[in-house]
């Protein structure tokens, strides 16, 4: 598998001087599996420079879209993905169920007059919505990928990708709080990334932050490294940044972390996703 971000950031995109080294745009991964099948996670800000490339390389126009869940700054970049304007273009979607009113609300929620200029119903693509993650597995090119609901308001799905040998888990927005973990919720968060080779997940506060952020459905970055300690991941990137937080600032997230692992005396890479930084795995 070949991993790249093309959106790092968490609630609203954030371009500019401050935001130079990990990016400002919002949720979006691709992946790309042995065979050269492609997968893009979310389609936050980050999807549209993801398109363009398609477009302006020729690349071949079929993908599976998988949306976690329908929050604004995880679906809002889907007008502005130039496949869907393309006929030749296959895109399936799946993941949350409610994954398909979300994106089409980006157009048109039937509210007002719209929200934007074309509606969804004359976009070009084969767009297809697939409903197989929550009730099962899906598997694309020999990847298979599995889902986990995700703790945060309105509901989400995190999804775990194994090809072969190797273990690729991506969960966002998702509360890890122990008071928010009730019923089992961190066991099966353990079990469900163990052994992974590489964790990416959301990190958007500090433990000093998290006090006042409860039941927002987000996790600060001391008890995302407690989870991918727990499951004996490889590789843990930090996810989901803040908003309001600087490149300095993410670093030395970065660099809190990676001190909590020299404590324990843990041998885990820990990173930051970085926009347009790519991984393989």
């Amino acid at each position: 598998m070949r991993i790249k971000f093309w959106g790092t950031r968490g609630s609203i995109a954030v371009p500019g001087r401050n935001t130079t080294l990990y990016g400002g745009n919002t949720a979006c991964l691709e992946i790309t599996t042995q065979n050269g099948k492609k997968v893009i996670v979310d389609a936050g800000t980050g999807i549209r420079a993801l398109g363009a490339k398609m477009v302006a390389e020729n690349e071949e126009m079929e993908v599976l879209l998988l949306i976690t869940h329908i929050h604004w700054d995880h679906i809002l970049g889907f007008p502005f993905f130039a496949p869907i304007f393309n006929q030749s273009s296959k895109i399936m979607i799946d993941g949350y169920p409610p994954c398909m009113n979300g994106l089409k609300s980006t157009f048109d929620n039937k509210m007002g007059d719209g929200f934007f200029p074309i509606k969804f119903d004359d976009l070009k693509a084969d767009i297809r919505y697939l409903e197989r993650l929550h009730q099962g597995g899906l598997e694309i090119d020999g990847t298979v990928i599995d889902s986990i609901p995700l703790r945060h308001p309105q509901g989400g799905l995190g999804f775990r990708f194994r090809q072969g040998e190797k273990t690729l888990v991506f969960i966002t927005d998702n509360e890890l709080r122990d008071d928010a973990c009730k019923g089992g919720f961190h066991e099966k968060y353990t079990e469900f990334c163990k052994d992974a080779d590489i964790l990416i997940h959301d990190s958007q506060y500090t433990p000093q932050e998290i006090s006042k952020r409860k039941g927002w459905g987000h996790s600060d970055y001391q008890i995302t490294f407690d989870l991918a300690h727990r499951a004996n991941v490889k590789r843990l990137i930090l996810f989901h940044h803040d908003p309001s937080r600087t490149d300095p600032e993410v670093t030395a997230i970065k660099v809190q972390c990676e001190e909590l692992a020299g404590k324990i005396g843990s041998s885990m890479i820990i990173e930051a996703a970085r926009e347009e930084s790519e991984l393989v795995l």
